[in-house]
């Protein structure tokens, strides 16, 4: 019998992320120049932020490239970003690798076909509620909030939640 998404969640270490359709909305702006402008939801930010500092792995491998969500990333503390992966699977293999951290500690959120491969290798394979039918049928949680509006930060809150350092975190930010 397999396990329910919040006993999964129970063995998080490391969540990994895609950009375009999971931390912004997937649709780009196009100047004149030609440069592609993206946005990404602060509560997301908050969230990772929040995760790196209670001492998670966060990941992001984005078939994407742009220096603008790279230098957000790295502001929130992101040091593993990846950008313009042709091959997620290779990635995340090298990542794994590199940390030795065991796919029953991950957490991947995908929205789009690039990401289903990888989605099928970790613990617990979460998409925002817009992602395509593929990625929803291999997904064990789909989140009820859609890409670039904090589906992020849902999946890191409910992980954090349930091993009760949210509020804990909250709280010391407070105190």
């Amino acid at each position: 019998m397999s396990k329910h998404f919040k006993e999964i969640m129970n063995d998080i270490t490391t969540f990994i992320f895609d950009v375009d359709g999971v931390l912004t909305d997937g649709k780009v702006h196009v100047t004149q120049n030609g440069e592609l402008l993206r946005e990404m939801n602060i509560r997301d930010g908050y969230a990772i932020k929040a995760a790196i500092e209670n001492g998670y792995t966060v990941c992001v491998i984005s078939g994407g490239s742009n220096d603008g969500v790279r230098q957000r990333l790295r502001n929130l503390g992101v040091t593993d970003i990846y950008m313009g992966v042709a091959n997620k699977v290779d990635t995340f293999k090298e990542f794994i690798d590199i940390y030795q951290i065991k796919p029953e500690n991950i957490l991947y959120m995908g929205d789009d076909i690039p990401d289903y491969h990888v989605m099928q290798q970790v613990a617990l394979p979460v998409c925002p509620v817009d992602a395509v039918p593929e990625i929803k049928s291999v997904a064990k949680y789909v989140s009820h909030v859609k890409g670039g509006h904090g589906a992020g930060r849902d999946v890191i809150e409910q992980v954090m939640k349930t091993q009760k350092k949210w509020f804990q975190h909250f709280n010391a930010q407070v105190d």
